[in-house]
């Protein structure tokens, strides 16, 4: 069937699929189409052709209708819809999200016996947004042609790439509901941002990610994983590195199922942490954890120690606005029980002896670099007030957003200070301690994100905790 793409006004007729792979190649034609019709028409600005009238072709978009008041009875806690009514969602890129968004209908399929519509939406997609390598469109254009690719071509609205469903403030208008936590041009702006801050394409990134502060565990993430692709250890087939010097490089660790590590140097910082973590829920991976050091706050704690985050003090105000204070942040069963088996099994000890070298409890995470010389009295009673027995700056906005966007998460830090006591970082002491404590850390990580991978099983790991009263369908 030919496509031509329709003005906003003019979505096209929809057609009804009870098959999850014959909806998704329509899906496909859909896109591909439309994209190519874009390309085309920019091919003929950038050449001095003249266009006419406004160029638009938009999303394709999926949706169910639903009869029944009663969600059906799955061992899942996505899939489904909550309650009766039309939901749906537009969708970008179904080359990339093939997977993904073939598990989705299939659940959707299979739970509600009803079949899925599919159909061209009244979203525009943006001329940015079809060309997927890179390219700085302005950059070929000299200042006539600029003013009519605005005055031709749709550009990102803003206005359709917030968060209101993923924060629960979205306003549902008539009977029509969110399928996806996200909208396409929200994906779409997404992917885009992580190639640029990430010097890697989207389409490298594996389904488990694993957040860092120090450019020290890259480097060893590179180094074991290439050992690991030697070895022929954990069906590991490949380690991509980032193109040139990204501000936060991403490295993938990859296997041919797409469930290898992504590592992502974050550098410092809540609003780094926040910035990454936005952009990578777009491609809804399967667990993230946040690897790095920390001010050790308890007198019993030691150089090297280990702190495995269970609750979090959130003084880093990069999501006070989305997730209010007063929200809490579970600890996810699944992920500390991975990371306490992990440290076990590289470290070699087990029952009370682990105690020796891990402590679970709660971290603080502040916006404050220099909260060292902030007010030694009243720090100190906050800490004592919260149980606190960690600080850092990028924890609690990694599992908060985690909790945000559905996606499992977990912390695992090393004491690399301890300034209540006398011991600051000092270059000396940080460079032998970097040597001495980096590979292990990292290699706990790993076996912890294999652990959740092969023992836990990533399709029952998105937990019930994680979603709320009215939720979407797709995980």
């Amino acid at each position: 069937m030919a496509f031509s793409p329709l003005p906003p006004t003019s979505p096209s007729e929809a057609r009804f699929f009870t098959n999850a792979t014959d909806a998704l190649a329509h899906v496909k034609e859909i896109y591909a189409h439309n994209a190519s019709y874009l390309k085309e028409q920019f091919g003929a600005l950038s050449c001095g052709r003249p266009l006419g009238e406004k160029i638009e072709a938009c999303y394709p978009y999926v949706a169910i209708t639903v009869a029944d008041e009663e969600p059906p009875d799955s061992a899942l806690s996505y899939g489904f819809v909550a309650s009766a009514g039309r939901f749906s969602t537009t969708l970008t890129r179904p080359d990339l999200f093939e997977g993904y968004l073939l598990e989705q209908f299939e659940h959707l399929l299979s739970n509600h016996k009803v079949p899925l519509e599919v159909g061209v939406s009244a979203v525009p997609i943006p001329i940015h947004f079809v060309f997927q390598n890179g390219d700085h469109l302005e950059g070929a254009l000299d200042s006539a042609k600029l003013q009519r690719l605005r005055r031709c071509f749709s550009l990102p609205n803003l206005a359709l790439m917030d968060d209101s469903i993923a924060n629960g403030t979205h306003a549902v208008h008539g009977n029509e509901q969110p399928l996806a936590l996200f909208t396409a041009p929200r994906i779409d702006y997404s992917l885009q941002r992580l190639r640029h801050y990430t010097g890697t394409d989207p389409a490298q990134f594996q389904n488990l990610v694993i957040f860092t502060n120090y450019p020290f565990y890259v480097d060893e993430f590179v180094r074991l994983g290439n050992a690991m692709i030697e070895k022929g250890e954990g069906l590991y087939n490949k380690l991509v590195c980032p193109v040139g010097a990204p501000q936060m490089p991403a490295y993938h660790l990859q296997r041919p199922d797409g469930n290898g590590i992504t590592m992502i140097n974050i550098g410092v910082g809540p609003s780094n942490a926040r910035n990454m973590s936005d952009h990578v829920a777009v491609l809804r991976p399967d667990a993230w954890l946040m690897l790095g050091h920390c001010a050790g706050l308890q007198r019993t704690q030691k150089l090297g120690d280990y702190v495995l985050a269970h609750a979090y003090v959130r003084e880093d105000r990069a999501l006070d606005d989305e997730l209010p204070l007063w929200v809490p942040i579970p600890a996810l069963a699944e992920v500390q029980r991975a990371l306490e088996g992990a440290v076990m099994k590289v470290t070699g000890l087990e029952g009370r002896e682990v105690k020796s070298v891990m402590r679970t409890g709660t971290v603080v995470s502040t916006d404050n670099r220099n909260w060292e010389i902030a007010g030694y009295t009243d720090f100190v009673k906050r800490f004592s007030q919260s149980r606190a027995i960690a600080l850092d700056m990028e924890s609690a906005t990694i599992a908060a957003n985690g909790f945000r966007f559905r996606i499992p998460y977990g912390t695992l830090l090393c004491v690399s200070d301890r300034p209540l006591h006398g011991e600051i970082k000092l270059p000396g002491m940080a460079s032998e301690f970097y040597r001495r404590q980096v590979d292990q850390h990292l290699l706990i990580g790993i076996r912890a994100m294999e652990q959740i991978r092969d023992k836990t099983g990533l399709e029952h790991l998105h937990s019930r905790k994680l979603r709320s009263f009215f939720e979407t369908a797709f995980q």
